[in-house]
């Protein structure tokens, strides 16, 4: 058994005109001394199981996670320079400014991804098989659709710099990446670790990251792939946790503990980092649910009641607007039933009752906004 302590993260090697980084192997038993660490392990599995209860007990759970999984893509993609937004996210391609387009295509690529991958384990466990074809849905017809989609490299990559000669962290060669993530897998698979779930993952999201597998991608594809793992595992049974915003938030912290992980074999303090995320995140998410279901209840009871005759009509647009909260008016009247006339005046009553707000500033073509809802999300 290895201690976390005495974890061996891997070497630098001299390779032409280079160094570059080998990993450790990882699938091992694992223990630990730090009290620290038990503490933060027992915080982050009790906020899981808060989590997990709270989201079973919230009607229709699906629509808002559709949004989580909105938001995720969103942040997740502006980690790597994208520029949509969640408002921008939910609307049709042709809704987009052309020149924003290819960060739109990246951000719904995200989503479909994630959707595939998740639909996926009727058929797949978590495996580099999985994440490669999660790859393959990221990239397609997007900037990255010429950097072997769905496949692990068969090239040198690196990170910073304009070669690896002169580059921040230069990952494994490609031939050390299927044996590399060979491993990976049957860590992620091996019950006898004697890691709690969310320490395997966090050691897995730190090599994943190290092997740095794909391309273009890697980012992202190991962001997902924490949900992935806690939804596989049965940790979660809804995929309601994603850590992008935290890791956003603490951009720096987050790639400084991953490079002190290879630089000083820290793995116990990027353990730390790793499941104050999954804590705080955790938090966040039951206080979305709990604002959610509040907001809810304030349009239900007190805002679309004064329509008299049409609540019932009203009721069926304000469900909708939680699964879709950009519309314009011929989805209104597909949602309810209503012609293209009435729907305009129900539009018109919900904006009179603060629950929607025209977002175009145009006279035709014009889009209305749940404004409320999408700043839940981001709190």
């Amino acid at each position: 058994m290895l201690k976390l302590e005495g974890f061996k993260a891997g070497n630098s090697i001299k390779s032409a005109d280079y160094k570059y980084f080998m990993p450790e192997l990882v699938n091992k038993a694992y223990g630990w001394d730090s009290r620290e660490l038990t503490a933060l392990a027992e915080q982050a599995a009790l906020k899981l199981g808060q989590l997990d209860a709270y989201s079973d007990m919230v009607p229709n759970i699906d629509h808002f996670i559709r949004m989580y999984k909105i938001k995720e893509a969103t942040v997740s993609s502006r980690i790597e320079g994208t520029q949509t937004n969640m408002e921008e996210a939910v609307l049709a391609e042709k809704d987009i400014n052309p020149e924003q387009r290819n960060d739109w295509r990246e951000v719904n690529n995200y989503i479909k991804a994630m959707n595939n991958a998740l639909n996926t384990f009727e058929r797949l466990p978590l495996s580099s098989r999985l994440l490669r074809e999660a790859h393959g849905d990221l990239m397609k017809n997007a900037r990255g659709q010429h950097k072997q989609p769905g496949e692990f490299r068969r090239s040198q990559n690196w990170i910073g710099g304009s070669s690896p000669a002169n580059a921040a962290f230069v990952p494994p060669l490609w031939e050390q990446v299927n044996p590399l993530m060979g491993d990976l897998e049957n860590f992620l698979h091996n019950n006898d670790t004697g890691l709690t779930h969310i320490m395997k993952i966090a050691l897995a999201h730190y090599q994943f990251e190290t092997i740095h597998p794909f391309l273009d991608g890697n980012g992202r594809i190991g962001r997902l792939m924490i949900t992935l793992y806690l939804i596989e595992q049965n940790v979660l049974r809804k995929p309601v946790l994603y850590l992008s915003d935290f890791f956003e938030k603490n951009r720096t912290s987050y790639y400084d503990n991953l490079t002190r992980v290879r630089t000083h074999n820290d793995m116990v303090n990027w353990l730390k980092f790793f499941i104050t995320g999954v804590i705080e995140t955790g938090q966040s998410a039951i206080q979305s649910l709990k604002d959610i279901l509040l907001l809810k209840q304030d349009c239900e009871e007190k805002r679309i009641y004064q329509l008299g005759k049409k609540v019932a009509t009203a009721k069926k647009l304000l469900d909708h607007l939680f699964l879709q909260p950009v519309v314009d008016a011929e989805q209104v009247a597909q949602a309810t039933g209503l012609s293209l006339v009435s729907s305009y005046k129900m539009i018109d009553d919900f904006v009179k009752q603060g629950i929607l707000h025209e977002m175009t500033g145009y006279k035709r073509n014009r889009l209305f906004m749940f404004e409320e809802y999408f700043s839940i999300f981001k709190k």
